[in-house]
């Protein structure tokens, strides 16, 4: 079986095909022959070595994609055979093939490509964790979402807009804040222009939520802008640039990590959450119970991921290193087969 195995931490350069012998299901379990993978910005992190939640190296990164199982374990209905999937997990799917826990191979959304599939889960549910479950939007909130023109970003704004609220994003190049425009924000602001929080300012008065996904600068301009009883969820963190050859740059991590004073949101009543979706896996019933309400929500209101760009399989390192330029939007995929 073909696969990156992550051996050292480091540029792109470092995701190295190697012939790995075929993962194979113990009991609850199931293998996913993979047609498509989805990238992370988390999965950047842990080939830097700067994601918490990275196993020990080496080990297969890769945190989702779309497949057939073709393997199952003992204790799984061998019915499942042939089914297609959604696979989320901590790591593996940079690989032909993945086992993964039975509950953790998700069932499609028939009304989508597999390319569509394979960039659901991760993004989609990271959205709607942080904005439905946490952030408890409701109808006609005024929303801002950071880097809108992302994997997470782009599902916030569909999912905001849909539910009947202002929608206001941030991005980085006209090219993005016009895909913003088009998938429904009322609004959108370049993040890199030096007063974009002033004209938010005077043109909204201030938002009742935010979805964090930069850090640094942003989020700290952004705090400013939430009215009382405001909620703001992170749930990113691509400022983050911290290189350990480099001291400079640890200064400039840890200034920028977002931090809060507890004191400063009791002025206003304000809260400032954060979320990780690993957690999940560990709660299967709580996961089944999102994904059928987030699957019921995309399905009603014909919501599909936007698909940016997709690379082949040799191509990987280079996947990553297109999301690092900041030049991506929506989903990267990776065609396996």
């Amino acid at each position: 079986m073909k696969a990156y195995l992550l051996k050292n931490n480091g540029s792109p350069e470092v995701l190295r095909i190697y012939d790995l012998p075929e993962p194979m299901p113990g009991e609850g379990e199931v293998q996913v022959s993979l047609q498509y993978i989805g990238l992370n910005y988390a999965e950047i992190l842990s080939r830097k070595g700067l994601y918490g939640w990275a196993p020990e190296r080496p080990y297969v990164p890769g945190m989702e994609g779309a497949g057939t199982i073709s393997r199952v374990g003992e204790g799984v209905n061998p019915d499942r055979i042939g089914q297609t999937v959604m696979v989320g997990t901590q790591f593996g799917c940079y690989a032909e093939k993945v086992v993964i826990p039975a509950q953790q191979a998700l069932p499609i959304i028939p009304a989508y490509s597999m390319e569509e599939n394979a960039a659901f889960a991760v993004n989609y549910m990271t959205a709607w964790v942080s904005l439905m479950e946490m952030a408890r939007l409701r109808k006609e909130e005024t929303v801002l979402i950071t880097a809108a023109a992302g994997g997470v970003g782009s599902a916030a704004v569909q999912l905001s807009v849909r539910l009947g609220c202002r929608v206001i994003g941030l991005a980085g190049s006209e090219q993005k804040l016009q895909m913003v425009r088009d998938l429904g924000a009322e609004a959108a602001y370049n993040y890199r222009e030096k007063k974009y929080e002033e004209r938010i300012k005077t043109e909204y008065g201030g938002v009742d939520v935010i979805l964090e996904l930069i850090g640094g600068a942003v989020y700290r301009k952004n705090l400013n802008l939430l009215h009382p009883f405001g909620r703001m969820v992170i749930a990113g963190f691509a400022s983050l640039d911290l290189k350990k050859w480099n001291p400079v740059s640890w200064y400039k991590t840890w200034r920028d990590i977002p931090r809060v004073s507890v004191v400063q949101l009791a002025m206003k009543s304000q809260g400032v959450l954060a979320t990780h979706l690993g957690y999940l896996l560990d709660e299967p019933e709580r996961m089944r119970r999102i994904f059928s309400d987030l699957t019921s929500f995309v399905s009603r209101h014909n919501i599909k991921p936007v698909v940016g760009k997709i690379f082949s399989f040799d191509q990987l390192p280079e996947a990553h290193a297109f999301i690092e330029s900041r030049k991506s939007t929506g989903k990267v995929l990776v065609r396996v087969k």
